[in-house]
């Protein structure tokens, strides 16, 4: 009895064990797969940082935007004394004026960002894809266990991790020289809209980044795709603003024209502007770096009265422009989006 006894315990005992050591072996199959994944993910998104940041492309680049933003810097500092006037409600933000001001030979340095953000993003995403695919090394990568979205995500992020570095440097390099020339610190709520300012630009430039992320992965050649980026760019810089006009023109009501006629005039010519997205990223960094701005459309003067000259917080500005920042953010994920569903559906071969 007592050596059936004990057989029926080692028995149980060993079931037991057996049933609990399955499930961790399976728990560390998944866990060391998924580790495996990750690890291979983050190789990928460092490869892209360091390619791009020894690449010559980017320096050259770099080099531009710094001259450009040094000599709006330069500008901006070289009338700043006299752009402080005494009933001026924008007197508490001198900080921002670095960002806004100019002395008519350059631009400011939210235009000169407005301007050369497209060149940046295009110049990182062109060649992304179609690039690996014409030196054989997309099919060699494909062929390793990894998710396929894995690529195209880390390509993404890795451009989106240089292009956040570069701003906020520059950003912050800006507000280093400026304390350094007024003597001034900037106050929180200064502080806080450049901050804004430089996540605005971020997604701004990720917009121009995932349209040639996606021109790479349609096209096989990259000199078609890097064209393709740079012809929008000027449609939407240089065309459609001519388009905008020509249309204003021809709907632009007398000047017997009802109240309601051209409310309507208005309405329609703002839709058409706002479909641009310089002028959707124009409009949001105006409106946060320039705290007097109250209203981004026509006012009547019912809305007019009782109202007092005075700067926004933060808050309100914010949300005065959280439609702009909306559209640019849904433009930006629609275009990688689209690159997604391209890149998930192209057929890849070995060459």
């Amino acid at each position: 009895m007592n050596v059936s006894i004990k057989k029926s315990i080692l028995h149980t005992l060993f079931t037991k064990a057996g049933s609990l050591i399955k499930p961790n072996r399976g728990n560390q199959v998944a866990s060391s797969r998924h580790q495996y994944l990750n690890n291979a993910f983050r190789a990928i998104v460092f490869k892209e940082v360091s390619d791009h940041v020894r690449s010559w492309r980017f320096i050259i680049l770099v080099a531009i935007i710094a001259l450009t933003c040094f000599g709006s810097l330069y500008a901006a500092l070289s009338v700043i004394d006299k752009a402080v006037k005494p009933n001026d409600p924008e007197g508490t933000f001198i900080f921002l004026k670095l960002f806004t001001l100019s002395d008519g030979t350059l631009p400011s340095y939210a235009v000169y960002i407005s301007f050369l953000g497209p060149l940046l993003g295009i110049s990182l995403g062109f060649d992304a894809i179609n690039s690996e695919h014409n030196r054989g090394t997309l099919s060699r990568l494909l062929a390793q266990p990894i998710h396929r979205d894995y690529i195209l995500n880390a390509k993404f992020l890795g451009s989106l991790i240089v292009i956040s570095v570069l701003l906020f440097a520059l950003g912050f390099l800006v507000m280093g020289i400026g304390l350094i020339a007024i003597g001034i610190p900037p106050t929180v709520e200064e502080f806080m809209r450049i901050i804004a300012f430089i996540l605005l630009s971020i997604v701004y430039v990720a917009f121009w980044l995932n349209l040639s992320i996606f021109f790479s992965v349609r096209f096989r050649q990259t000199a078609t795709s890097a064209l393709s980026g740079i012809a929008v760019w000027l449609f939407f810089s240089v065309f459609y603003p001519m388009i905008i006009t020509m249309v204003s023109k021809a709907f632009q009501p007398s000047e017997f024209a009802s109240a309601h006629e051209i409310a309507g005039y208005e309405r329609l010519m703002s839709v058409m502007l706002y479909l641009l997205p310089n002028q959707l990223f124009s409009v949001a960094t105006s409106t946060l770096l320039m705290p007097s701005i109250r209203s981004l459309g026509t006012l009547s003067m019912e809305q007019m009265t009782g109202a007092l000259p005075g700067p926004l917080p933060i808050g309100q500005s914010l949300m005065l422009v959280w439609a702009q920042v909306t559209a640019l953010i849904a433009a930006t994920v629609l275009c990688f989006a689209l690159s997604y569903v391209s890149f998930m559906r192209k057929e890849i071969r070995s060459r």
